[in-house]
């Protein structure tokens, strides 16, 4: 199974080479992205653009991964703005976002005073770069080595990641992408009890994963893709990876918190707007017997605006849709493919009952110290009933609301976030695995899927140029499911989206309300020091305390981990839950 999972991956990276090399040659400038899961490297854009309000602000960054190119040259107009007094630590940080893209950005230097043999670290960012012939390639290692302590858990923590992650463009013309890295590890017993939540296989945001020395895991990591502009104001990026659309930490319209999946991703940038595209392929049903996993597929719009320098604001839809009658091979409805029509207006022509979200996001900077920040889902309502306030089980939604708050009281470096997430019970879910909001058996927003309301806290400090101290916390209430009734054989409360929704799978069509069912409340601490030895070269000490009460009393513990860890060119794997 592992080898044919190579083998595909291989195949996948040929087939795009090929493809490469099929493209017409007069396409525009276009690089690659900044990965998704780096949360730090994002806060650092997120609060210059906070900080410093330029005519061009950091546009549409609701909108994720960021373009390689934009940021580079977003960081160059940053540093050359001197109406604005930076920190040293915020001088620091955009030298290292400047060399980090340093074929884009000039703000910094990035020769290195001395390199490996005339051919390795010649510059500060990279193990390999050459730039010669219209080729620019960078090729860096991924190693991640971490030990630590769990005191649900007998056996030491560990996780042993070792990889290759390249990027570069072809005359600035077709940009590339691959990231492949072999893991083992054994996480904390609360990861790996979160399977038993929502029936999830393996390890949360990866996908295949088979068992190593008892409950470990052993997996393998791919991403790959191109890119490239079709014309200045389009770009296109195909290949397997992962999307997110918000501007906070979490998302509930769509996260990177499942496993990559392939996709098509158009991005329309005209004047103020930018309007974003996604067609993916996505496993509907994990445990399917066969080989070859049965697939569903993702149709996504997102239109943003930027209404001022400070103001943004989106509106987005989504619908999820498989056949039954394709099983193993599947197949996408091309009335999906249209990039302007609304699809519930398609689903409806089409007599398809398929999943349909909609919503709006938006974000408000003001004062050079805040953001606000927001978003709304809605999955099916009916707005009577939702007057009504009767717990009805068909109006499922789901808000987002948070705040950032740098440099707070004026202390340099020492940045803010609040943030409150909910969503109803049945949220995100359908009558089948085909139509859920998920994909590899894991949420395509939420960790928690619904049916949960949670408060986090973060608290980002930066004393030294090279030290970043963080803390969180995050309380949540959630409500997991019943034993099933010998009776009534009913016990969706309705925060698994995996499972079917409908009247009759509901308990209850009236009277729900949020953590219905098992009641769990979480409170989860964690305190990160990271030290960065040298360019994305990072010693890290973490500390997590974590208690879970439920109304099973038998249910209930207390965690506490401890770990230490070295990581290249990779960001931190965490799992907050």
């Amino acid at each position: 199974m592992r080898h044919t999972f190579i083998r595909r991956n291989i195949s996948a990276y040929v087939g795009i080479q090929l493809f490469v090399s099929c493209i017409a040659t007069h396409l525009m400038a276009q690089g690659v992205y900044v990965p998704t899961a780096n949360k730090d490297y994002y806060h650092l854009l997120d609060r210059m653009d906070i900080e410093v309000p330029l005519a061009i602000p950091f546009q549409h960054s609701a909108n994720k991964p960021a373009d390689r190119q934009f940021v580079g040259q977003w960081v160059d107009s940053v540093g050359n703005h001197t109406s604005y007094q930076l920190s040293k630590r915020d001088v620091f940080n955009l030298q290292y976002l400047s060399q980090d893209n340093n074929e884009w950005s000039k703000y910094a230097s990035h020769n290195s005073k001395k390199g490996l043999l005339k051919t390795f670290f010649t510059n500060k960012a990279d193990f390999y770069h050459v730039s010669v012939n219209g080729l620019d390639l960078h090729i860096n290692p991924v190693i991640h080595f971490q030990y630590g302590k769990d005191n649900q858990t007998a056996t030491n923590l560990y996780t042993n990641t070792r990889g290759l992650e390249l990027r570069g463009h072809i005359s600035k013309k077709v940009g590339f992408y691959a990231y492949m890295a072999d893991n083992q590890a054994l996480f904390p017993y609360y990861v790996r009890s979160y399977g038993n939540f929502l029936n999830v296989p393996g390890v949360p945001g990866e996908g295949y994963t088979k068992a190593f020395k008892g409950n470990g895991s052993d997996f393998i990591t791919g991403r790959g893709y191109i890119t490239f502009n079709v014309i200045k104001n389009i770009s296109v990026q195909f290949g397997h990876d992962k999307n997110f659309i918000g501007n906070g930490y979490r998302s509930m319209i769509l996260s990177d918190f499942s496993s990559n999946y392939t996709f098509l991703k158009l991005n329309t940038k005209v004047w103020k707007l930018n309007y974003t595209n996604i067609f993916a392929q996505l496993v509907g049903d994990v445990f399917y017997k066969n080989e070859m996993l049965p697939k569903k597929y993702f149709a996504f719009h997102h239109l943003s605006v930027n209404l001022t320098k400070n103001i943004n604001v989106g509106l987005f839809e989504s619908i999820v849709f498989g056949r039954k009658d394709s099983l193993s091979n599947g197949s996408f409805d091309i009335n999906y493919m249209n990039p302007i029509i609304f699809y519930r207006s398609a689903e409806i022509q089409q007599g398809s009952p398929d999943n349909a979200l909609l919503g709006m996001d938006f974000k408000i900077n003001f004062l050079r110290r805040f953001s606000w920040y927001g978003q709304v889902v809605l999955d099916e309502f009916v707005l009577k009933k939702l007057l009504q306030n009767d717990g009805y089980y068909g109006n499922k939604y789901a808000l987002q609301m948070g705040l950032k708050y740098i440099n707070v009281f004026g202390i340099k470096n020492l940045d803010a976030q609040l943030e409150y997430n909910m969503a109803r019970p049945y949220t995100y879910s359908h009558k089948d695995i085909y139509r859920n909001y998920a994909h590899y058996g894991m949420p395509l927003a939420h960790p928690l899927g619904a049916n949960f309301s949670e408060l986090l806290g973060i608290l980002r400090y930066q004393p030294l140029n090279r030290l970043q101290i963080t803390g969180k916390a995050f309380v949540t209430q959630f409500g997991s499911d019943t034993s099933r009734s010998s009776t009534s054989g009913l016990d969706n409360w309705g925060g698994n989206v995996m499972k079917n929704y409908d009247a009759a799978s509901a308990v209850r069509a009236f009277g729900n309300v949020t953590g219905q069912g098992i009641k769990n409340n979480v409170v989860l601490l964690s305190l990160n020091m990271s030290w960065m030895l040298r360019h994305n070269l990072f010693l890290d000490f973490t500390q997590v305390l974590r208690s879970q009460s439920v109304s099973v009393a038998a249910r209930s513990y207390n965690t506490s981990v401890t770990t230490v860890g070295l990581r290249w060119n990779i960001p931190q794997r965490v799992h907050e839950f």
